[in-house]
């Protein structure tokens, strides 16, 4: 037991020992900081070069980390980017021996107090020409300053908007002192590209890659070539959103299209369901449109919103012919023969088209059918049998008239009977002329009936061959922008 608190009793005076000794050195420190900093900016001035030779060019290293996207307004094309900008370079006036500095080989200052290179964004697209953030500086005590200060930048973006919602654009960032040409400060690449480890994925972009490369171009008002580093920030559009909200409802809209066709004449729906189709489609227009950029160049998206709605107005307009093909009546030309021949005989095999009120799959019809065929024809046979009657009734009217005729030559005979003879015979010739009228009336009227059951088939026949010709228009259209995507 004693051992054990004796023990105990060292462990704790070595560990109060040690935390003076720390707390001594930090305080020593502290000192020789202060003694360090009033020595070193006691005839220090940051309003020039920190060069000892005004002919000797200074180095800036710059490196570039990016952090968040914050947004990416195609319609001004301007990107918001949040980014971590390094700076290091060599201050001739701020150099120290750290052994008489009781080893002290960094401090840290505000960056206000040191000359600080003018290096912008070029492109920037910002109003606010606010001064940097004044971070500290890490100042080593060979010269070396590191400046370390995030940015929020909005710099212009062209932005290509022909494969949208497919699309890949490229940002650059171009970085380059303001005042100091390339004789007086230079700047050097820290890295090949921009620094994207430390990046937050956003929910639209995906980042490919961010390649830096240096520029030294001679402007027009000035001799001296400017340097600057040009980064390239190279983004790739998460389409997943659009597919759903855009494309998606589009492509089953413009099924709609050709089904249309599909709808009986008679309903009186065909012209409005194409009418509502485009009017669907005209609303997603009008929210791709709020969106883009006034180009020339029509998104892809918006060139299948045209096509679609193109290929609609034709099926309606088709609608609209076909139903006048299906009213005409009595008064309509009969078919042609070439089209009894194309479309009745051929493409309504084809199309497995039948006549209206028949279906492939219902035998009764084909007996009554047959039926009233075979009624037709009783009718036909007693028609003839009336016929034939009366005329035989006509017969025996004339043969009468005849023999009263010679009755009256031969012996004068002249009695009611004779006139009731004349009588029925005259009724028989008008009921033969009314029943021949009456026959020729529903002769006429199957005729006209006939005619008009025909030009129904045949409008018929082609709303059924636009609808399969527009389903594979739009089935084309769809793979086609589908495949973008791949």
């Amino acid at each position: 037991m004693k051992r054990n608190s004796l023990s105990s009793f060292h462990v704790s005076l070595w560990l109060l020992f040690t935390a003076v000794i720390l707390q001594a050195v930090e305080s020593a420190k502290g000192k020789y900081a202060h003694m360090l900093f009033n020595k070193l900016f006691e005839d220090y001035s940051n309003a020039l070069r920190p060069v000892e030779d005004t002919d000797k060019v200074l180095n800036v290293t710059l490196q570039i980390t990016l952090s968040q996207i914050k947004d990416m307004d195609e319609r001004n094309q301007i990107l918001s980017a949040y980014l971590w900008i390094r700076q290091s370079w060599y201050d001739a006036y701020l150099r120290w021996d750290k052994d008489k500095y009781d080893g002290l080989d960094s401090i840290r200052i505000p960056s206000n107090l040191v000359w600080r290179p003018d290096i912008v964004l070029y492109n920037k697209a910002d109003d606010d020409f606010s001064e940097p953030v004044n971070t500290n500086v890490v100042l080593r005590y060979d010269g070396k300053i590191t400046w370390d200060a995030p940015a929020i930048t909005k710099s212009s973006c062209v932005v290509d908007v022909s494969y949208f919602p497919f699309d890949s654009q490229q940002c650059n960032l171009t970085f380059g002192s303001w005042t100091y040409n390339g004789n007086q400060v230079d700047i050097i690449n820290s890295l090949d590209r921009g620094d994207l480890s430390d990046f937050v994925e956003d929910v639209e972009w995906e980042i490919r890659g961010m390649p830096a490369v240096k520029n030294v171009i001679t402007y027009g008002c000035c001799s001296e070539p400017y340097p600057d580093v040009t980064f390239t920030l190279i983004l790739k559009r998460k389409s997943s959103f659009y597919i759903f909200n855009l494309l998606l409802p589009c492509i089953l809209i413009s099924f709609l299209a050709p089904l249309g066709f599909y709808l009986p004449a008679d309903s009186g729906e065909k012209v409005s369901l194409g009418v509502t189709v485009l009017l669907a489609l005209t609303v997603f227009q009008l929210m791709v449109a709020e969106i883009m950029p006034p180009s020339e160049n029509v998104p892809l998206i918006g060139k299948y919103y045209i096509a679609t709605m193109t290929m609609i107005t034709a099926s309606t307009a088709l609608t609209i012919i076909i139903m006048n093909l299906h009213h005409c009546g009595s008064e309509a030309k009969p078919v042609p023969q070439w089209a009894k021949v194309v479309i009745l005989d051929y493409m309504s095999k084809i199309f497995f088209v039948y006549d209206v009120g028949e279906n492939c799959t219902s035998p009764k019809r084909e007996k009554e059918e047959e039926r009233k065929l075979e009624g037709d024809d009783g009718c036909r046979r007693r028609h003839k049998e009336v016929r034939s009657h009366l005329s035989n009734r006509n017969d025996g009217c004339d043969l009468k008239e005849k023999l009263n005729g010679n009755l009256n030559k031969s012996y004068g005979v002249h009695g009611e009977n004779v006139r009731e003879t004349v009588n029925c015979c005259s009724c028989y010739k008008i009921l033969i002329k009314n029943i021949e009228y009456i026959a020729n009336c529903v002769r006429d009227h199957k005729a006209n009936r006939a005619k008009g059951i025909e030009w129904k088939k045949v409008a018929k026949v082609m709303d059924r061959f636009f609808m399969w010709i527009f389903f594979i228009m739009v089935f084309f259209m769809s793979v086609l922008i589908v495949g973008k995507a791949a």
